[in-house]
């Protein structure tokens, strides 16, 4: 099983990084015309991105990967703009 670190995340390259964005950006978008609400499309992205980094790297090391995420939040490291 692969080892995964977050800074594996900027190994994958810019380019490739922004390539899947787009994607993901384009099925939100598709979900949100289809009448699905974002935050139930977001939930199900998360989820969907979790099994695939789990089915990767393992529970043990994600997990660790998901204890990072409050200070991240907390830095405003996924924040675009104001929400609230």
């Amino acid at each position: 099983m692969n080892q995964f670190d977050v800074a594996s995340l900027s190994d994958l390259g810019a380019e490739q990084q922004r390539a899947a964005l787009a994607y993901v950006t384009e099925a939100f978008a598709e979900a949100i015309l289809a009448g699905i609400e974002s935050d139930s499309f977001a939930h199900a992205a998360l989820s969907a991105a979790l099994r695939e980094l789990v089915a990767t790297y393992g529970e043990e090391a994600i997990a660790a990967f998901a204890e990072t995420l409050p200070a991240r939040l907390r830095r405003g490291e996924f924040t675009t703009g104001l929400r609230h």
